[in-house]
Order: structure tokens, then C-alpha cells, then sequence
């Protein structure tokens, strides 16, 4: 009990910035309680009516009616409660995120906002998945990404081999998307080392999930512990809870094993596989695909991003037995040692090969190619992909066409608009007349985003 009143005896120390809003509040609940009291119309309250009226009169000079005094009390009490009630919060509020510049009660109403968002679930790896993730996590709270964990290059397979810990590179890329706030923590998260000995080309966050898996002793739990840390808008899985190698069957008979390996053979890829092949996906992963408003596969490097989490046992079952509308993002350009000289059709010919046919319902697919990167990217022998919409609806699709390149060090797709186009394609397919809204959104003008 005293220790209690002495935790509570805290709040009025000095530099506590909250006294001023209890004692505004403490003045706005008795101006309500004395507004209430005169309502009441008994002897005390009578005589202090006359008081406040004789009051009145003297200072101001002003003939002021009982119930207009009983009135105003009340609604000052009101109004002063509520404010020093919210200029409280905030206040500590503040203390817990001194760098958010957005008020409590506009917080409160974007996360209950998004809270009641899509569930939307997105399939891949890569820097692409993470580009979607952070145009969708303004749009709602209940996202799911599931990702690759083959990559065997960098940071991440180091780790990986070193540790025997599942690569987690890209399962960091989207936590770090999907934060609340990219703020300094998130910063922290994808800084990587330049130099130092065994540190040098390392990033911390992949440091701080290894630290955080041995401290666990589970890697699912250090990345449900690295979500919270983030405040992450919904969750990143791993498409698999098996350490696995990507490996690939080129045309000339060659067989490659490694994902960072694959593109580097410069051949033409038959199919990709998994070692081993008898890979199972963590229950969850499943469960959210039975549960899903909508899929997304990509956007992503086709064969080492997009394509080896169907190759998991059971999830390309789960997501044809959805209901959810299904959507393939296709990349912006083509990549040299993976996806020489492919179209759009070829994309998506190309996952039919390796899970069967009729996977997806749309395809979004670029329809501006990049000006200013184009001449650099062309020197690596990568190109635009052709949209090839005739061989796609002949396919069983719906191609999308829309303008979504985002062109700065790199060509990517923008975060914001992809999200907006997968949006317009979901609005289209609940609705009646989505024919009509998805012919808008196929001859939406142009926007290039600088």
C-alpha cells in the first residue's frame, strides 16, 4: 500500500511534464461537478447561484439568469476535462515515442483504421516484396508476408552457415517495411557494416535476429520479439522452417546449387527446386492463406524470390483452394542470368511450368518503361519487360496494365501506387460493375514518379 502511494507521489516530481494536465483536469471536473450540483436546484445550491449571480454583477455588470451560470459551468467543466484529459495523454505518450510527430488520438484512429483493413497476404523475397509491403502498410494493419529463405549470399548466408540459423536478410527487409515508423530503429536495422574484422558487409538487424534466435533458443519467437520491437503493421512468416537450398536445372543440362549462384551461371533456367524437396511451412502460414481477403505473388526476382516458397509442400494447394482474388506483380525489368529477354507471358508461364496452370487471376504488369536509368541498365543486359497482353488473356488472366515505376538509384516499382493499383483491382473485384472499374484502372494516365 505505501509503496503504491509512493509510485503514485511520482507523478507530481519535478520535469514529469503531466502536473499542469492533472490539475487542469482536477479544475475542469469540479466546474462540471458544481455545474451538476446547481442543476439540482437544492438550498446549497440556491445560495450559490446568488453568489455567482451577485458576482457577475458587480465585476461585469451583467444580468446573468441561474440556469445560464448552471449552463455555462457545465460546459466549461466539459470542455476543460476533455482537453486536460487528451494533453495528459499525449504527454505520456510522448515520453514513450519522442519521435513521433503525430498526435495520440490521430494514432489511435489510423491503428483502429487499419486494424479493419484487407487481410492481405504477399508471397516472395527480395527487396521487391518489401517495395509492396511498404506501399500496403498504409492501407491496412492486417498484412502477411511469407517469405523465401533459400538466400545463401551475403550477410544472411553467413549467418546462415555459420549459425545454422535460417537466412533471415529478407525476413528483416520486411519487418523493417511493414515498422510503424521508419525511424532510427529501422535505420539501425538495415545499417550494415563497412569494415572491421568477421563485422565488414554484415547488417545489424540480421546481427540482432542471430543474437535475438540464441538468446530464444526458437527463431520463430526472436521474430515474433523483433515485430514488437519494430511495431511492425502485421507479420512476417518463413515460408519454411527448414534450412533448404535453392537449387536450378538450366538448358544446356547444367545444375546449379545455390540461390546467389544461379544468376551468375548466365544460362537459360528449366525449373528451380528445393534440397530438400520435403520442405513443410509453419502452421500459421496456411492458416492465413485460408483467411486471406487477397494473395500477392512478387514482386520479386522470379526464380530465386517469387517462385521457391510455392515450392514449400502445401502452400500452393492452400492458395488455390482461396477464394481470395490472386495476383502476380510482374518486374519492372528483366534480369541478366535469370530472366533474359522475357516478357510478361513468360513471367508468368514460367510459375505455371514449376505449380500448374490457373494460379493467379491478374497480373500487374509495367506500362512505362524508366528514361532516366534506362541506357545504365541496358549496359548489364537488362531490359523492359514486354507487356504481351494478348498472350496473357489468352492465358486465362486479367492483365493490369499501369505506371508504376519508380526511377532513383534503381528502377523500381513506387511503393505508394503499387498499393494503390493492387487496391483498385480488389475495389474491381468485389464489386458489380468491376469490369468497368477495371477497364479505369488499365487506362489510368500515365504518372511518373520522380
Amino acid at each position: 500500500m505505501l509503496s503504491a502511494l509512493k509510485r503514485s507521489l511520482k507523478w507530481l516530481l519535478p520535469g514529469m511534464g503531466v502536473k499542469r494536465w492533472v490539475a487542469s483536469l482536477g479544475v475542469g471536473l469540479l466546474l462540471l461537478a458544481t455545474g451538476l450540483m446547481l442543476l439540482t436546484s437544492n438550498r446549497a445550491a440556491l445560495l450559490l447561484e446568488l453568489s455567482l449571480q451577485g458576482l457577475i454583477s458587480r465585476l461585469l455588470g451583467w444580468s446573468v439568469g441561474s440556469q445560464t451560470i448552471d449552463l455555462t459551468l457545465l460546459l466549461l467543466g466539459l470542455i476543460l476535462s476533455c482537453w486536460s484529459a487528451q494533453r495528459g495523454f499525449n504527454a505520456l505518450y510522448k515520453l514513450d515515442s519522442p519521435r513521433d510527430t503525430r498526435s495520440l488520438v490521430d494514432l489511435i484512429y489510423e491503428r483502429r483504421q487499419l486494424s479493419h483493413g484487407l487481410k492481405i497476404v504477399a508471397l516472395g523475397g527480395g527487396t521487391g516484396l518489401s517495395t509492396l509491403l511498404r506501399g500496403l502498410k498504409n492501407h491496412t494493419s492486417n498484412i502477411t508476408a511469407i517469405v523465401s529463405v533459400s538466400d545463401d549470399g551475403g550477410s544472411s548466408g553467413r549467418l546462415s552457415k555459420e549459425l545454422g540459423i535460417l537466412p533471415p536478410g529478407d525476413l528483416r527487409n520486411c519487418m523493417t517495411a511493414l515498422a510503424d515508423d521508419e525511424n532510427l530503429l529501422s535505420e539501425l536495422f538495415r545499417y550494415r557494416f563497412r569494415d572491421g574484422q568477421g563485422l565488414e558487409g554484415h547488417s545489424f538487424g540480421n546481427l540482432f535476429l542471430a543474437a535475438l534466435t540464441d538468446m530464444c533458443g526458437d527463431f520463430e519467437e526472436a521474430l515474433r520479439k523483433a515485430s514488437q520491437i519494430l511495431a511492425i503493421r502485421g507479420q512476417v512468416l518463413p515460408a519454411t522452417l527448414t534450412p533448404t537450398t535453392l537449387c536450378a536445372k538450366l538448358r544446356d543440362g547444367r545444375l546449379i546449387r545455390g540461390e546467389s549462384e544461379i544468376p551468375e551461371a548466365r544460362g537459360q533456367i528449366q525449373e528451380v527446386f528445393l534440397e530438400p524437396q520435403q520442405c513443410t511451412p509453419p502452421r500459421e502460414v496456411l492458416h492465413v492463406i485460408a483467411e486471406a481477403d487477397c494473395i500477392i505473388l512478387g514482386p520479386g526476382s522470379l526464380y530465386t524470390s517469387v517462385i521457391p516458397p510455392l515450392l514449400i509442400e502445401g502452400i500452393v494447394q492452400a492458395i488455390r483452394q482461396s477464394k481470395a482474388p490472386k495476383i502476380y506483380v510482374c518486374n519492372v525489368m528483366t534480369q541478366p542470368g535469370e530472366t533474359d529477354k522475357y516478357s510478361a507471358a513468360d513471367h508468368l508461364e514460367a510459375i505455371y511450368h514449376q505449380v500448374g496452370a490457373q494460379l493467379v487471376d491478374y497480373i500487374v504488369v509495367n506500362m512505362a518503361p524508366p528514361n532516366k536509368l534506362l541506357a545504365k541498365y541496358q549496359k548489364t543486359g537488362a531490359h523492359p519487360i514486354k507487356l504481351d497482353l494478348a498472350r496473357l488473356r489468352a492465358m486465362g488472366v486479367t492483365p493490369i496494365p499501369a505506371n508504376l515505376v519508380n526511377e532513383e538509384t534503381l528502377v523500381r516499382h513506387d511503393p505508394a501506387y503499387l498499393a494503390e493499383t493492387i487496391l483498385d483491382i480488389l475495389a474491381a473485384h468485389r464489386s458489380r460493375s468491376g469490369e468497368l472499374n477495371l477497364l479505369k484502372a488499365q487506362v489510368r494516365p500515365l504518372r511518373l514518379v520522380k
